[in-house]
C-alpha cells in the first residue's frame, strides 16, 4: 500500500486519528486517541512520535495530532480496503453485518493497490459498504448523501435506513431483529418528550425506540 513499511499498529493508529478527527474536525486529543485505541495515554504517545518520525501525523506535545498529507492518504485507503472488504464478506460470502468488521479488520492490511482495485472491480464499485458508510474511491474522493438521525424525525415522517453510527455487533443485531436493515421503511407514529424515545412502524409491525437507537440510526426522510 505504500512506501514507508507501516505496521498494522501504525496503520491502526492512522485511521483511528482519521475517525476521530471526522467526527469532531480538527486537532485529535491524546487521551481521546488512546480512548479509542484501548491503550494508555504513555502508549498512545510513544506511537505518535513514530509517526511523527516517518513524516505520517503532526505531533505536538500536550495539543495533539493531526494527520499529514500522506498521513491521511494513507488512511483513507486503509479505510477504502476494510469498506471493501465488508461488502465482499456480506455480498458474496453470506456473513451478517455484524459479523464482518473483525476480519475486516485483519484484510485491510494486506498490502497492494491491484489487490483493491480489482476487488472493487468484482463487486462493481460499490459506494458504500453493509453499514451505509462511504466508501472512497481510488484516489480518495467520498460520495455523501443527504441523511438525518432517526432522532430528529417528528411523528408523521417516514425514512428509509441508510446506516449507523454505532457498529458493535450487540446493535447490528438488536436492528436485525427489528427488522431495521438497510433499505428498511420505518414511519414515526409517536415521540415521548421525556426521554424521546419513539413509536414507529416497521412494515406491520410497530415498536418502540429509544433515544440511543435514534441517535444511532441514520435515515433518508421520504
Amino acid at each position: 500500500m505504500n512506501a514507508l513499511l507501516t505496521t498494522s499498529a501504525e496503520e491502526n493508529y492512522l485511521k483511528a486519528i482519521f475517525k476521530i478527527a471526522e467526527k469532531e474536525p480538527g486537532v485529535v486529543l491524546t487521551n481521546a486517541l488512546a480512548a479509542e485505541m484501548g491503550t494508555s495515554a504513555a502508549s498512545a504517545t510513544d506511537m505518535l512520535k513514530r509517526l511523527s518520525d516517518k513524516q505520517l501525523v503532526a505531533y505536538e506535545k500536550y495539543r495533539g495530532v493531526t494527520l499529514s498529507e500522506t498521513g491521511n492518504r494513507l488512511a483513507t485507503a486503509l479505510i477504502r480496503k476494510h469498506r471493501l472488504w465488508e461488502v465482499f464478506l456480506v455480498d458474496k460470502l453470506g456473513f451478517a453485518w455484524d459479523e464482518v468488521h473483525d476480519f475486516a479488520e485483519q484484510l485491510e492490511h494486506i498490502q497492494g493497490e491491484t489487490l483493491t482495485e480489482r476487488l472493487d472491480n468484482f463487486l462493481g464499485h460499490p459506494r458504500f459498504d453493509p453499514h451505509g458508510d462511504p466508501i472512497p474511491d481510488a484516489q480518495g474522493k467520498w460520495m455523501r448523501r443527504t441523511q438525518t438521525r432517526l432522532l430528529t424525525l417528528s411523528p408523521g415522517q417516514r425514512g428509509i435506513v441508510t446506516g449507523v453510527d454505532d457498529h458493535s455487533p450487540t446493535f447490528l443485531q438488536y436492528l436485525a431483529e427489528l427488522g431495521l436493515s438497510l433499505g428498511a421503511e420505518l414511519e414515526v407514529l409517536e415521540r415521548t418528550a421525556y426521554d424521546q424515545s419513539a413509536k414507529v412502524r416497521i412494515g406491520e409491525r410497530e415498536t418502540v425506540l429509544s433515544e440511543k437507537v435514534g441517535q444511532n440510526l441514520f435515515v433518508r426522510i421520504i
